[in-house]
């Protein structure tokens, strides 16, 4: 990039001689021609008015022609009479210029053939007629400058060389800045950069707890995010998949041990191979299926394998088809069933995948089921807020105390109160059911009190088009 900086400023300067050498270098010489000619008209209009007095050539009517030569020692005048021949010429010595006649003496007689300096280009010389009062042509005056093909004087020739110098210095000048500027620039660039190279070399490694920390609007720092975002969604992921196998295991563990115990212990002849002990290891076994079932239903739902199906569904018949569905298995276990319908209209539609949705709210009333005691009431209820239709269900069960409730949504998770029970789920149908909730764009909360029942409130948006937060409130 250094380098970079320096050839876009060599380009410059090159490009400015160039332009200079086509444009400034004409106009100079234009500048500089006009001026000579302007002293040679003056020059001739001074001897035209001394040959109007004089009445002929006289050495005082040319004298005013050295008038030029005075202006500058580097400009050359020659005066022509109308004959064509040279009658001055400051090129010559003073004693070849005119004769030793004195004031008034026709000059004519006196001109010489000496060789004179003036150039023998057009280009190189200007002319100005000399004109009597009668507006005759007497005569011309010629002005060039030495040793310049280019009428310059040698004030103009330093003037020109000078501004050429300058401009090379400014363009010296100008490439040791932009190195400079190059440098400090390319190293704000790099520096990010090699942060970010930095960063994933370590993520290569297996570091996934690196981060570049690179931020900012430009493409460089909208990069670093992206990199951080890409490194804490890997560190994600690779978490839930070491959590997920250690959870699994943890939850093989116990039913196939008990499994391995119960069939040992038949080939042992320590119990005996009848029904009864057959039944045990078939329990298990379906324990299990529902648990790999779970998994798999689960782990769809988070890596969005499972399509989803939206239609526009009336969520109070949903709702209401599902307590319909489970009245009498609740009624079993001798738990009091309720629908409520909030809306104001008796009808509320939404976005939703009704499976999933039915899924979401089962997990919610199975769970309500399982840690409700025997006379329980279980109220499930449908509203709607603003653009949201809410559904809640609650229960008088054993609820979960203040510290567990932010665990609540974790899989295979369990209060060390519903692990005693014997009617304990999976600990996966809270995980599943955020899941689902969060598919929907929406939230999901719980309010709980041990001793006193738990209320899950789903709120799911009527139109999908906001991003959802799960979140938690407890009861106080």
């Amino acid at each position: 990039m250094t380098l970079s900086f320096a050839l876009t400023a060599v380009m410059t300067a090159v490009v400015l001689v160039i332009v200079l050498a086509y444009v400034w270098e004409n106009q100079f010489k234009a500048y500089t021609r006009q001026n000579m000619q302007d002293l040679a008209q003056s020059t001739a209009n001074a001897i035209s008015e001394g040959y109007d007095i004089a009445g002929g050539w006289t050495q005082e009517v040319l004298a005013n022609a050295s008038s030029a030569s005075a202006a500058s020692s580097d400009v050359g005048v020659q005066v022509l009479n109308a004959d064509g021949e040279v009658i001055y010429d400051d090129a010559w010595s003073r004693e070849h210029r005119l004769g030793d006649s004195g004031a008034g003496t026709d000059t004519n007689s006196t001109s010489t053939t000496t060789s004179s300096l003036v150039p023998t280009s057009a280009e190189s010389i200007v002319t100005a007629d000399v004109i009597d009062n009668d507006g005759n042509v007497v005569g011309m005056v010629r002005l060039w400058a030495f040793g310049s093909d280019a009428l310059l004087t040698k004030a103009d020739a330093a003037f020109r060389a000078n501004s050429y110098g300058a401009i090379l210095a400014a363009a010296f000048i100008a490439i040791v800045l932009a190195c400079v500027i190059g440098y400090f620039v390319s190293r704000s660039l790099t520096k990010p950069i090699l942060r970010i190279t930095s960063t994933a070399a370590q993520l290569r490694n297996g570091d996934l707890t690196a981060r570049s920390n690179v931020r900012g609007t430009d493409e460089i720092g909208q990069l670093g995010e992206t990199v951080d975002d890409m490194a804490t969604s890997l560190e994600k992921d690779i978490k839930l998949e070491h959590r997920l196998t250690s959870d699994v295991a943890h939850e093989l563990r116990t039913p196939l041990m008990a499994m391995q115990a119960t069939v040992e212990a038949m080939q042992d002849g320590v119990l005996p191979a009848d029904d009864e002990h057959f039944e045990t290891v078939a329990s298990e076994v379906r324990r299990l299926s529902r648990l790999v079932d779970a998994m798999l239903r689960l782990s769809r739902l988070e890596n969005s394998s499972k399509e989803m199906k939206t239609e526009r569904t009336d969520m109070v018949y949903l709702v209401r088809s599902l307590i319909s569905s489970q009245h009498q298995l609740f009624h079993e276990r001798g738990l009091h069933l309720r629908f409520v319908d909030e809306t104001p209209h008796g009808e509320c539609n939404a976005d939703v995948d009704p499976d999933m949705i039915r899924e979401a709210i089962v997990n919610l009333m199975s769970n309500a089921m399982r840690y409700t005691n025997e006379d329980g009431w279980v109220k499930v209820s449908v509203g709607v807020d603003h653009s949201d239709v809410v559904v809640s269900v609650q229960d008088t069960g054993i609820g979960i105390a203040k510290e567990d409730i932010p665990q609540a949504f974790s899989r295979f998770w369990r209060s060390d109160v519903s692990r005693e029970r014997v009617s304990g789920g999976l600990g996966v149908g809270l995980s599943i059911t955020k899941e689902i909730i969060d598919r929907h764009n929406g939230t999901i909360a719980v309010k709980s009190e041990l001793g006193r029942g738990t209320t899950f409130t789903l709120r799911i948006p009527q139109n999908r088009g906001r991003r959802g937060i799960v979140h938690s409130l407890q009861e106080k």
